[in-house]
């Protein structure tokens, strides 16, 4: 009996590491796929599924600034709100203080008001407590936005949705500025701050490499989602409107978590999720690396082996019928790296 399960099990786990496997051409099939989608994306909006957003960031830090900071990350289903003193090249990060928040998941499907005035009101109630700074020199508060979903920027403090990614599907957000979205809402809760930029979480992993070593051209994320940034030559982008910067350069958002191709390794098991995300055909990329759903495709690997023998004998399978869900696990934690050449 027990060899039996053990058969099923292993020829269920042999067929997923085949039809996973990417040996060194896949690997090349797939870096060269990508790379023709994202010299698409450079020379035209919309002309590739990487959209290769121009950031609008063309110096990166250099750990000589000084100053109080403030900064909102949201990226997932929590979102932090922080406070750094910086004190130039000898001294570095002085202090550093944050706050962590979970939004409940009503709000991820909800309107763009309720979610934003939840967020507010979190950075309201972090400024309160924080009571008057006397470094800020009597001066309004600015805010660094870090926004992690893919956004058409017009300026460094501006930029609308293009889409939701990540679970979250608040619609009548799509299409807005959501800098104008959160500075309305703080507004609201009689927060002085001002947005002063708007960034993503990759351009922001980006600049915080290259605060600690100039020679860092390229951010990674890797964890509910998935993305990528780097410094790109401004005469390279065609399709960068109006008079190139004077540095030369540019940092890009490539969103290449929306890269799909023939050549990538997908299973029966990613193709079934992404039917039933809430953004079927989109992500793909994503959604085979990223921290959101490989705990999905493992229960529906287990399922299948529990479907065809008794695994985990007496357990009731049915409960491998429910989606696995990441806000519940206890400890998960994004990594982001930062790359020199």
């Amino acid at each position: 009996m027990v060899a039996a399960v053990e058969a099923v099990a292993e020829q269920v786990v042999a067929q997923l590491r085949e039809d996973c496997a990417t040996p060194a051409a896949r690997l090349d099939r797939v870096a060269a796929a990508m790379e023709e989608e994202m010299r698409a994306g450079l020379r035209e909006e919309g002309g590739s599924k990487i959209k290769m957003i121009v950031s609008y960031v063309d110096n990166l830090p250099n750990g000589s600034e000084e100053g109080l900071f403030y900064a909102l990350d949201l990226g997932g289903t929590n979102f932090r709100v922080l406070r750094v003193q910086l004190a130039g090249k000898e001294k570095r990060v002085v202090k550093r203080e944050s706050r962590e928040v979970s939004i409940p998941p009503h709000l991820m499907s909800g309107s763009a008001a309720e979610l934003f005035g939840f967020i507010a009101s979190a950075v309201a109630k972090y400024v309160a407590d924080e009571g008057r700074n006397a470094a800020l020199g009597g001066k309004q508060r600015e805010l660094g936005f870090t926004f992690s979903f893919p956004v058409r920027q017009t300026s460094i403090a501006s930029g609308t949705l293009i889409k939701w990614t990540k679970a979250f599907a608040v619609d009548d957000a799509v299409g807005e500025d959501v800098v104008a979205e959160l500075q309305t809402a703080m507004e609201k809760q009689g927060v002085d701050m001002r947005v002063a930029a708007l960034i993503n979480d990759t351009v922001g992993t980006l600049a915080a490499g290259s605060y600690n070593d100039a020679d860092t051209v390229v951010g990674v994320i890797l964890g509910t989602g998935s993305n990528a940034a780097y410094l790109e030559k401004a005469s390279d982008i065609p399709k960068l409107e109006g008079e190139l910067p004077k540095s030369g350069n540019m940092v890009i958002n490539t969103e290449w978590g929306n890269f799909s191709a023939p050549c990538l390794p997908i299973t029966e098991y990613d193709e079934a999720l992404d039917e039933e995300s809430l953004n079927p055909g989109e992500q793909i990329f994503e959604k085979l690396i990223s921290g959101l759903y490989l705990g999905e495709i493992v229960r529906r690997v287990l399922l299948k082996i529990a479907m065809q023998c008794s695994i985990f004998g007496d357990v009731d399978r049915t409960k491998l019928r429910t989606h696995f869900n990441l806000r519940y696990i206890a400890s998960c934690t994004t990594h982001s790296m930062s790359l020199t050449p």
